[in-house]
């Protein structure tokens, strides 16, 4: 509902998908220039070209979070630039409608009835012309769009913000960490092959049902280690699985350690809590004499980067660590009581930092509901 008539789009915006055209990526990489060239949600290149030159509001056609209300469906373009298929190209109508209003409007307009598609949302213009937007007179119009536009530059300086301090909070854990275990640079260190068994997994055929059926056995993914203690997995295979794909049952207190992955998941290590097996993009570090588990796993963790940067270009176009570098670890060996007291310290902290961390998400997640509700407010009863 709205405290505005609605009316159709059409009747308060002119249509300029005309104007757009799509070039293929392999093209564009040949057309490299000075204008920017558009699709759904922004800007996604350059182009040497350009087929607008004006203002416009482009909504997107497919690719577009239409259904998320914390995220844009619209957004304004000025000067000369390109607009692909992805989008729509939309004027508010001269004497009738702003074109700042009509972004903003389109941000809050319901697309749950103009959308088609189950996977990849699309917006028809056909369906898009019949979407219901309100219609004040233009200089209110002006006004609201005024108003909204210094209040959602308000917001974005608060999530800035908030996004610094939670920044700072994961900052602030990976020098701690750096920081407890620069006092063991005197610690004799041990070769992390030569003191501990270290095996990695495999992945059962997924044509073979009997492989995952029952789930018996939990099976761990790189995805899920993610320096917190596995108690859970989403996948499970069988006992034949087990029994006839070559992998080991690793008991709890093993320690996990992701070896591929472009992404942040390449280096992240965790400790299991349970039995389970892994798949082949991990190593498992199993439980021996020389380290305590949380001490080593903690260990790994403060050595993220390192690891990082030490496994930059392995396995032709995708970095990897290899079973090699991890067994070749130097790994600080004091006594195992050391270790839990250095564990016990570092827990102690973390938990401080956690506290600080979530306090920092839930402000984070508070200023991005924010700007739905100003819209609601602008526009709505």
């Amino acid at each position: 509902m709205s405290k505005f008539p609605l009316v159709p789009l059409t009747e308060m915006a002119d249509i300029h998908d005309y104007l757009r055209e799509p070039i293929s990526q392999i093209e564009r990489n040949k057309r490299e220039g000075a204008y920017p060239y558009f699709g759904a949600t922004g800007q996604v290149g350059w182009i040497d070209g350009y087929r607008q030159d004006g203002r416009y509001v482009l909504l997107g056609e497919d690719g577009a979070p239409f259904l998320d209300a914390q995220k844009n469906k619209a957004y304004i373009v000025e000067g000369k630039c390109w607009v692909n298929n992805h989008a729509h190209v939309l004027k508010g109508k001269v004497g009738l409608c702003d074109d700042d209003f009509l972004c903003f409007a389109l941000n809050w307009a319901d697309y749950s009835e103009a959308v088609t598609g189950s996977t990849r949302l699309k917006l028809p213009q056909n369906t898009m012309n019949r979407l219901l937007i309100p219609k004040p007179r233009i200089s209110e119009q002006r006004q609201i769009a005024a108003r909204l536009k210094a209040q959602l530059a308000e917001i974005e300086t608060a999530r800035q913000a908030a996004q610094v301090q939670l920044s700072d909070t994961r900052l602030l854990r990976f020098r701690m960490l750096k920081a407890f275990f620069a006092e063991l640079d005197a610690a004799p260190k041990k070769r992390l092959g030569d003191y501990a068994h270290i095996s990695s997994g495999v992945t059962p055929a997924r044509d073979n049902s009997t492989y995952w059926q029952p789930p018996e056995v939990a099976w761990v993914k790189t995805g899920e280690i993610d320096f917190s203690p596995i108690s859970t997995v989403k996948e499970s295979i069988s006992r034949k699985a087990l029994a006839e794909c070559s992998l080991s049952l690793l008991p709890p207190k093993t320690v996990l350690i992701a070896i591929t992955g472009e992404g942040k998941t390449r280096g992240r290590s965790a400790v299991l809590e349970v039995s389970a097996t892994t798949n082949q993009h991990s190593v498992a570090v199993l439980p021996n004499v020389t380290w305590d588990s949380n001490f080593l796993q903690l260990w790994i963790q403060s050595s993220y980067l390192d690891l990082r940067e030490l496994s930059e270009g392995r396995g032709g176009s995708r970095s990897a660590l290899s079973g090699a570098q991890i067994k070749a670890l130097e790994v600080p060996a004091p006594s195992k009581t050391e270790q839990q007291h250095i564990v016990a310290r570092i827990q102690a902290v973390m938990t401080a930092i956690d506290a600080v961390e979530n306090s920092s998400k839930e402000a984070l997640e508070g200023i991005n509901r924010l700007p739905n509700r100003v819209l609601a407010q602008a526009f709505g009863v």
